[in-house]
């Protein structure tokens, strides 16, 4: 049964995200704010939502291990699976955007969680604020540094003529998948670890991980079949500062998320770093700039000896 409340939850959580989104860029466009700032911001704050809701929903109900690792395993199953996949598909192109701004920044952002949990064993209010200040200062520049007729391709223009009624009607179907969808799945996730003999830090960076991964795995393989611009490296690791920066800043400002499993800062924070760290010397051999198939499947099988490693630490 726990399978089928996680399944649920996921269902919901892609549901209300999808919800969430529609409005939030509908309501951007009424309040006339640029189709380049709601791409950098509006879409990717909504888009994190449901890690947000299941981080926050972990952390109130005393699962803190799976607000950390929801966020770690993300991180990890956002580099190895999807961006492994979609190389595995089609080749992807890599922008200088890349090293120059997006993935120093990553790095930064990587190392300050793992400094902030490593040093007291917690994540505190003060040192979430600093994560999320830290976001808005990235924003900020970020947006400042495009280029005034940048293109942002996941925007639908025709949100820009929806009414308020629907706007309203979308917020509230996308509230309240989003809760239940974080309820469910949260507390099947705490009941699978249990019958599986495994910690919840376990079930956050696989199951949950892998399973918040699936929408953004599927529109990027769909889009590489397609022969479209398969996927944006640059977003894919703003998607990583993100789920540090906002889900983990926002809900440690809200309550003091703890470590209350050793194998967080023994092991997976470091396979989230490597990660991370890989990135670079994988675009700077040959061919450069260019992730191609050999490199996806590196990268893919990086990423199963994790997940086989993670449940076999737990045997």
């Amino acid at each position: 049964m726990s399978i089928v409340w996680i399944i649920l939850g996921l269902l919901l959580l892609v549901i209300g995200g999808e919800f969430l989104v529609r409005a939030s860029v509908g309501m951007s466009f009424k309040l006339n704010i640029s189709k380049m700032v709601i791409g950098m911001t509006v879409v990717s704050f909504a888009t994190s939502a449901p890690e947000l809701l299941v981080s926050l929903n972990a952390a109130l109900t005393g699962s803190p291990a799976i607000a950390i690792n929801n966020v770690i395993g993300s991180n990890i199953a956002n580099i190895g699976l999807v961006l492994g996949i979609t190389a595995l598909v089609s080749t992807i192109v890599v922008d200088k955007s890349f090293y120059k701004l997006n993935w120093p920044v990553m790095m930064v952002f990587s190392l300050a969680l793992y400094y902030f949990l490593w040093n007291d064993n917690q994540l505190t209010a003060i040192e979430g604020g600093i994560l999320f200040v830290g976001l808005i200062v990235f924003l900020v520049v970020l947006i400042r540094s495009a280029k005034k007729d940048a293109v942002v391709e996941e925007i639908d223009e025709s949100l820009a003529v929806v009414s308020n009624f629907k706007i309203v009607i979308w917020l509230l179907i996308g509230a309240a998948a989003l809760y239940f969808g974080s309820v469910w799945l949260v507390d099947g996730a705490k009941d699978l670890a249990i019958k599986l003999g495994v910690s919840d830090a376990v079930i956050a960076a696989t199951v949950i991980a892998i399973g918040t991964s699936v929408p953004e795995l599927a529109a990027s393989v769909i889009a590489a079949v397609k022969k479209e611009k398969a996927l944006s490296l640059g977003n894919l690791i703003g998607s990583n500062i993100f789920n540090i920066a906002s889900v983990l800043g926002l809900t440690s400002m809200i309550k003091t998320i703890p470590v209350t499993d050793a194998a967080i800062l023994d092991k997976d924070i470091f396979w989230m770093l490597a990660f991370a760290a890989v990135l670079i010397p994988l675009i700077m051999i040959p061919k450069k700039f260019q992730i191609s198939r050999y490199k996806g499947l590196l990268l893919v099988v990086a990423y199963c000896t994790f997940i086989f490693l993670a449940f076999k630490s737990q045997a």
